[in-house]
């Protein structure tokens, strides 16, 4: 490569981290402003540093309890992924039966359609499962629409495991199940942790499917949270910001944490062994 190729490069990438991270840093900086200075300095730094709207929504009973919600709703998301997902891509990455061709292909019809097209017949079978108003209300649908995406994943990523491995499990009589266990699983961590994080992010900042099945504030999510500071005549939008900046920090820690388990996995499923 040469240099003229590697400056235009390193310009389109300092591009696109600027998109990404202006909105960010507004973010983040409009939750130090109060209301007047946000309305005529929105994208620069703060000409007074307003420390109140993040201590006082710190000390908020409402800002621990969704953010307590959110947790709940992702984590249960996130382990019902991964445990129905490894299952089903395992056995379509190493069983042969009739009809799996078939039956990879209808899962995969799952990537086209996202939960608002089904919006209004999740509700009424949510209504007759009687889990309106309840947290499984929200984590089951959120399950049902990341599998496709999972499973994909996961069936390439266990394909490219050394067929020896497998046969040698057969040959010392390990079952399908024990070498799913205790070999399958172990050796891979970093499609797992890709799953996990895809999940955790999309059930986190998820709001249409809480929105509709969700009536008691007690169990809103953080994106239903944010309905506390919009009023019927104005918004505290400096609020609104600080509260947007807490709620995120996690999904943002958690994607750093796990970028390199994240590239390793993305990476996995399209290399051959």
């Amino acid at each position: 490569m040469n240099g003229l190729a590697a400056i235009a490069i390193f310009g389109a990438l300092v591009v696109v981290a600027g998109i990404v991270l202006v909105p960010i840093l507004a973010t983040v900086f409009g939750g130090f402003k109060d209301l007047g200075e946000l309305r005529v300095n929105l994208l620069g730094l703060p000409r007074h540093w307003v420390w109140s709207g993040y201590w006082d929504i710190l000390a908020s009973v409402r800002y621990w309890r969704v953010l307590g919600n959110s947790l709940l709703i992702a984590l249960l998301t996130v382990a019902l992924t991964l445990a129905l997902s490894s299952m089903t891509a395992f056995a379509f990455a190493h069983l042969k039966f009739f009809g799996d061709k078939f039956l990879l292909n209808y899962l995969m019809l799952g990537l086209l359609f996202p939960a608002a097209t089904a919006i209004l017949p999740l509700f009424i079978k949510i209504r007759d499962l009687g889990l309106l108003d309840s947290y499984w209300g929200v984590v089951l649908p959120q399950v049902a629409f990341s599998l496709a995406m999972a499973v994909l994943l996961l069936r390439n990523a266990f394909k490219q495991l050394p067929a020896e491995l497998l046969d040698a499990a057969m040959m010392d009589g390990c079952g399908y199940f024990r070498y799913f266990l205790f070999i399958t699983l172990p050796l891979s961590g970093p499609i797992l942790s890709t799953v996990a994080v895809i999940s955790f992010v999309a059930s986190w900042n998820g709001y249409l499917l809480p929105l509709v099945v969700l009536d008691s504030e007690s169990r809103y999510p953080w994106t239903l949270g944010l309905m506390a500071f919009q009023g019927q005549y104005n918004t505290s939008w400096q609020l609104v910001l600080a509260f947007i900046t807490l709620t995120i920090l996690p999904a943002i820690l958690m994607f750093l944490m796990a970028q390199r388990y994240i590239v390793a996995g993305l990476t996995a499923g399209a290399l051959k062994g």
